[in-house]
């Protein structure tokens, strides 16, 4: 954290200056280390400062090759994690931390898929798990936390109003916060390790995913940064961060020069999964995509669906937020040129929203 204090084990941010928590370093990534015979994430539990205490086999989903309108792309299929999204990379390294502390309930928000994952994992370890989430939010993603056992807690008003309600009982329970706590992006780390060995260490050139948070793009980032720390790859890919025009800060700060994001007033959008009005780790988001020399893009909500069905006549189910990166390959095309190999992350099961 920026004021150096060091933080308890269920600190979900600095008691002192309120900012983000992180690691003050990680270990080296030795490859000679990898579990081979583990097809999980735990495969790198060499490198994951908490002990696997569950797992629901997490990690090691496919890398496919496809075509979208001529081009050819790698997607990382991250909806083929247990609970169907990619949140359950951050979700099992976290809560092993969390249930490691003896800790019996815990809290979260989300607006779907964390809540949904939170839930799965903290019922299989025996945790009670309370999830706030908007009142308007996808009646699919609500019936799935509570299938997997999590208590619903329906808030009314703006987005941020399940936030501050979650925040408010984490004063007396436990903060399980995909937002927040740095076990998340932790776990997350590793589908850069995933991809440096699917690929036999030729990396895509540009990585893309949709930006909330951004606890994914942060994991393939200082993903990569390991990887190359360690001489396993020459260059770091070029990160591309992708958001719904009806709630796009970190475009808006990429765009402007900010090194933080503006606080905006985000409206409804197809593209539930990343409605986050303040990016709680948006300045290392904006440090990252410039370091890599990357970008952020804005897309529309019809070009969301309309890259949705692109990608289902392609055999690959995804949710409206995942298409986001495809919505956003002409912008990326004409940014970066055409002769880019490039990794889109599908990041939630559009099964979810089927029927």
């Amino acid at each position: 954290m920026d004021c150096g204090q060091i933080a308890q084990p269920l600190d979900w941010r600095c008691t002192n200056c309120e900012g983000v928590l992180d690691f003050e370093e990680y270990p080296t990534f030795i490859a000679s280390l990898i579990q081979e015979d583990d097809f999980t994430l735990w495969r790198y539990a060499q490198w994951l400062p908490t002990e696997k205490q569950f797992s629901l086999g997490e990690g090691m989903t496919p890398l496919v090759e496809t075509t979208i309108d001529g081009q050819r792309l790698l997607a990382k299929l991250e909806y083929l994690n247990p609970t169907g999204s990619y949140k359950d990379r951050g979700t099992v390294t976290m809560m092993n931390h969390i249930a490691a502390q003896g800790v019996t309930e815990v809290v979260e928000d989300s607006s779907g898929n964390a809540g949904a994952s939170v839930a799965a994992y903290s019922s299989a370890m025996g945790i009670k798990a309370r999830i706030y989430v908007p009142e308007s939010g996808s009646p699919a993603k609500k019936g799935l936390i509570k299938a997997f056992g999590g208590t619903l807690m329906e808030i009314a008003g703006a987005q941020h109003a399940k936030t501050e309600a979650a925040m408010e009982a984490a004063k007396e329970t436990p903060y399980a916060s995909h937002a927040w706590s740095p076990y998340f992006v932790l776990g997350q780390m590793t589908v850069a390790f995933e991809v440096w060995e699917q690929t036999r260490g030729n990396l895509p050139d540009i990585v893309v995913t949709p930006l909330g948070h951004g606890g994914l793009f942060l994991g393939f980032a200082r993903g990569f940064e390991l990887l190359h720390e360690a001489s396993l790859i020459d260059k770091l890919p070029k990160m591309v961060a992708v958001q719904s025009e009806h709630c796009d800060p970190i475009v808006q700060a990429w765009q402007q020069g900010l090194n933080v994001p503006p606080r905006i007033q985000s409206s409804k959008t197809v593209a539930d999964g990343i409605i986050v009005d303040v990016p709680v780790r948006g300045k290392e988001v904006l440090a990252q995509i410039r370091k890599t020399g990357g970008a952020a893009f804005n897309v529309t909500d019809e070009q969301v669906i309309d890259a949705r069905d692109k990608l289902a006549k392609q055999g690959l189910i995804a949710e409206p937020t995942s298409a986001t990166t495809i919505a956003a390959l002409p912008q990326i095309n004409r940014h970066f040129g055409d002769n880019q190999r490039i990794l889109v992350a599908l990041t939630g099961n559009g099964l979810k929203g089927v029927g």
